[in-house]
């Protein structure tokens, strides 16, 4: 049987932390300029076919394929790290300075590859600059000055929405990740991981990495959206929303309720063994 069961996934889960946790910052640079880089051709794949159907189901369908290849090729990924290193320093295999460490190294390794993807996007899309009505490049301006100007626009308020969206999208993403530990073959891990993929990207929800492509490409196409309108009213606040839904409700939910029961059962055993040699 492929099938893993949960309590073995959580201590997959624990040995994957300690692994990404002690990854030299180059190896996080490149896997996290990677990861970053995949991600925008995800988003830019799920906006062609939505933009090619009138259907945006159909884009959330097909953007998981990217996510695959991230986790197929053990390539870093900062909010699938949110949810498995902690478990790692709670079992004190790793330091607090190596977790926060790795987020920071595979944060700025994002960021290159993410922004790399869209400056070469931008040229292929506008053939440097001689097409200004392109579709995708409508889209992506538009939806770069969604989940800033949006947010902006309802003030405070505009943050908790924000901050929650990132929540339930990281809910999903960790899952994504932790479901691929739940198969030993191929296509058992690109099947468990696609279904929390496509429910985070069909519903909009906000998801950090991919919003380090789309919104520095709808800036470099023309949006009217500033710096501080990237980090203020998105991508700290999504950081943030990302890193708490990743740590609580997949990496400590999973680990309490099933690490926990592992520990137990070799209590019991070696209560057994203990009576056993007793007698």
């Amino acid at each position: 049987m492929s099938f893993v069961r949960t309590d073995q996934v959580v201590q997959s889960m624990i040995e994957a932390g300690e692994a990404k946790a002690k990854l030299s910052v180059k190896d996080m640079l490149i896997r996290g300029g990677l990861a970053g880089a995949l991600l925008g051709f995800g988003t830019t794949l799920a906006f062609t076919a939505e933009i090619q159907t009138g259907w945006g189901i159909f884009g959330a369908l097909l953007f998981p394929a990217c996510f695959v290849l991230v986790i197929l090729l053990g390539l870093e990924l900062v909010t699938g790290n949110f949810a498995l290193i902690p478990l790692a320093v709670l079992e004190k295999r790793v330091s607090f300075s190596q977790m926060l460490s790795n987020w920071f190294w595979v944060i700025v390794g994002h960021l290159i590859g993410a922004g790399l993807y869209a400056f070469l996007y931008v040229i292929a899309i506008t053939q440097l600059g001689h097409v200004t009505d392109n579709a995708i490049a409508t889209k992506i301006m538009a939806v770069a000055e969604a989940k800033t100007l949006m947010y902006a626009n309802l003030g405070s308020d505009g943050l908790i929405v924000v901050f929650v969206k990132a929540i339930l999208c990281n809910w999903m993403v960790t899952l994504g990740a932790v479901m691929a530990m739940t198969s030993t073959n191929t296509m058992g891990k690109i099947v468990a991981m696609w279904l929390p993929i496509l429910i985070f990207f069909a519903q909009g929800f906000e998801h950090a990495v991919v919003n380090m492509f789309v919104i520095p490409a709808g800036m470099m196409l023309g949006a009217d959206i500033t710096l501080a309108d990237w980090w203020l009213w998105n991508q700290l606040p999504v950081l943030f929303g990302n890193l708490a839904s990743g740590v609580v409700f997949t990496g400590l939910a999973l680990y309490y309720t099933h690490h926990k029961v592992k520990k137990k059962n070799r209590t019991v055993v070696s209560k057994k063994e203990e009576y056993i040699a007793e007698t």
